[in-house]
């Protein structure tokens, strides 16, 4: 029998006989992994663990460990829940289920929205398909053939997404057990490997996330491997519920959002400001402190102006606007770089002049959809921390380096030292020299390991006008928030055509780099906010102490404590209603304020104050002096190390 040559990830190379299976890979490794695998990775293809191999190739076994893995097993969850649907309500029509950051969703088109029994009995008779076992399996279809299959079923979203499909495509369809999926696949083996599952919450979803279509119900689940699994989610569920930065925003009078000023649009309350005064002193400092210049921009340009960039080509859909004023037309801006190009092109540049680190805390708005609005996560107007690098030929790698040591500096200061790194590589759609493209991959990924960065390549997931770095970090539940990017760019400089003299005397391109470390200031709140559950380090609390006195006849000192606390800059206040202190002390634990000082008679005659500190309690009676050298220390060392 013909062999095949298979090459294992650590680069191990062993003979199998032609057709074999991942599935006899992983027997062959161990019946463990037999057991555990869940698909296969075929010449970096996705495939069903029982595809046969035809050819010598990399693979690579996967389980629930392996990211990939975990999406071929919600999603295969998906399509169980689908079947228990479609039984339990006859009629429902199908249209998607994908896996998403932990879990699945599927969304239906029935006569009412899903109620909470609804839930339970769709879970019960997931049970039973579960315990079926039944195999998943694969046919192919002719693209007309399916579009008829699915039209005499009265599928119309089935329909809809095959005639999206070029013509001669042919379509995969799954099966297993009494139900079949539009589906390009691949799925676990058999619906017995899911053993633990939960319907978590259902909600309206338009098709297509176009609120002009159909509203249909989404019903969104988890499933794991092992029991256990499931127990440590829910946990972690419960606890982001109570990080949840909505619920966190209202009770801490962070922010508000007013149906009377519009979706989508944050008012920053006078705590929330603070906290985002904070950020943005940081930032700027830390950036006129690292080579960088701030410039400034307007938040209306007109729309020659994004024709040019080609946001009026590729963007039209998420613009405000156009305003007509002396009959021409302006638009609101959705990002910053056309500005500072345009600033760019004001004078004439050598090499000797790059790099150039422009920055700005820039406004910018983008129609989002009514159904994907979220909190501070999801928003129409936002400020991002943008900048743009301006770079000499030659000079990338050593650039984008010291570009992502600056950003784990900036991310570090506020708490976060771990991260998932992502460089996404050229789509099959794509602009600008192919050799560009190469040189610019080249040279993120050179950076990465200059700054010896592990991470994961995202193949074909780069813009189409450039290859970047995506950098999630992790919060205190382990989850991961996209925030900071470093993106190329070959089609701005093309568009605007700028240039600099380079040492031999002749005009060259530059290389230009799009930056954001933070991503945007609003969505970084809110992260921050459920990071750290609202109670925020020191340097960044609204109010970072305040000051309780035990009775009215200690006022008076403890407003002198409080101009004192107020001249070495701290944030205080007072709290001197005639309230017992232990009402005084619940009222400042609520606002999750770091530091209380609280003032009796001993106090008072010591000049000192008793400490305590939010969640802890008494930690002990120091000088006025003493304390608020203390609050200052922490402030500097933004509280990575606790000096109380």
């Amino acid at each position: 029998m013909a062999q095949v040559q298979i090459q294992f990830p650590d680069g191990s190379v062993k003979p199998f006989d032609s057709g074999t299976t991942g599935y006899d890979i992983a027997k062959s490794i161990s019946g463990r992994l037999a057991k555990e695998a869940i698909a296969v990775k075929v010449n970096g293809d996705l495939r069903d663990l029982g595809y046969p191999i035809p050819d010598d190739a990399p693979v690579e076994i996967l389980t629930f460990r392996e990211a990939a893995g975990r999406e071929v097993f919600w999603h295969s969850s998906s399509h169980i829940m689908a079947q228990a649907v479609q039984e339990l309500f006859p009629g429902v029509k199908l249209a998607i289920g994908p896996p998403i950051d932990e879990g699945w969703y599927y969304d239906f088109e029935v006569d009412k929205p899903f109620l909470p029994q609804d839930l339970e009995r769709i879970e019960k008779k997931m049970a039973e398909i579960i315990s079926e076992k039944a195999p998943f399996r694969c046919e192919v279809k002719d693209r007309q053939e399916a579009i008829e299959h699915y039209r005499e079923k009265g599928e119309s979203y089935k329909v809809e997404l095959i005639e999206g499909l070029p013509e001669g495509e042919t379509v995969s369809f799954y099966y297993h057990s009494r139900f079949e999926d539009l589906c390009r696949g691949p799925h676990i083996p058999s619906t017995g490997i899911v053993k633990a599952f939960k319907l978590i919450s259902t909600s309206g979803a338009y098709w297509r996330g176009d609120e002009n279509r159909q509203m249909l119900q989404r019903i969104y689940g988890v499933s794991y491997p092992k029991k256990g699994m499931l127990e440590d989610y829910l946990q972690r569920l419960e606890e982001a519920k109570k990080r949840d930065h909505r619920v966190l925003g209202k009770q801490l009078e962070l922010y508000t959002i007013s149906n009377d000023v519009g979706a989508g649009l944050i008012l920053w309350r006078p705590r929330g400001a603070r906290i985002r005064n904070e950020i943005e002193n940081f930032w700027r400092q830390e950036h006129l402190d690292n080579g960088y210049d701030l410039v400034y921009s307007p938040h209306v340009a007109l729309k020659d102006l994004w024709h040019q960039s080609g946001h009026t080509d590729f963007y039209a859909e998420n613009m405000y606007g156009p305003i007509k004023v002396d009959e021409r037309e302006f638009q609101l801006r959705p990002m910053n770089c056309p500005f500072h190009i345009t600033m760019y092109k004001s004078r004439l540049w050598s090499y000797r002049d790059l790099p150039l680190r422009w920055a700005e805390l820039g406004t910018v708005y983008r129609y989002e959809r009514p159904g994907v609005l979220h909190g501070l996560m999801r928003v129409r107007g936002f400020t991002q921390d943008d900048a743009h690098h301006f770079v000499a030929r030659g000079k990338i790698t050593e650039e984008l380096a010291w570009t992502l040591r600056f950003c784990l500096h900036i991310l570090s200061s506020f708490g976060f030292s771990e991260y998932d790194i992502f460089l996404s590589t050229r789509p099959e759609k794509a602009i600008g020299d192919p050799e560009d493209w190469k040189m610019a991959e080249e040279g993120l990924r050179d950076a990465l390991e200059e700054v010896g960065l592990p991470y994961t390549v995202d193949e074909g997931e780069g813009a189409f006008y450039g290859p970047k770095i995506d950098i999630q970090i992790k919060d205190a539940l382990g989850r991961a928030w996209q925030c900071s990017t470093i993106q190329f760019d070959f089609s701005l400089p093309d568009r605007f055509d700028i240039s600099y003299t380079d040492a031999d005397g002749q005009k060259k391109r530059p290389f230009m780099v799009h930056r954001a470390l933070l991503g945007s200031v609003e969505r970084f709140f809110g992260v921050l906010i459920e990071h750290y559950a609202g109670n925020f380090p020191v340097w960044l609390a609204p109010v970072q102490v305040k000051v309780l006195t035990i009775a009215d006849n200690f006022n008076e000192f403890g407003a002198a404590v409080l101009k004192r606390l107020k001249k070495a800059g701290v944030r205080a206040e007072l709290d001197d209603r005639s309230e017992k202190i232990g009402a005084k002390i619940r009222a400042a634990e609520v606002l999750k304020i770091p530091y209380m000082f609280v003032i009796g008679g001993r106090e008072a005659e010591a000049d000192s104050v008793a400490v305590r500190r939010h969640g802890k309690g008494d930690i002990g009676v120091r000088t006025v002096d003493e304390a608020v050298a203390a609050i200052k220390a922490e402030v500097v060392n933004k509280g990575l190390t606790d000096p109380a």
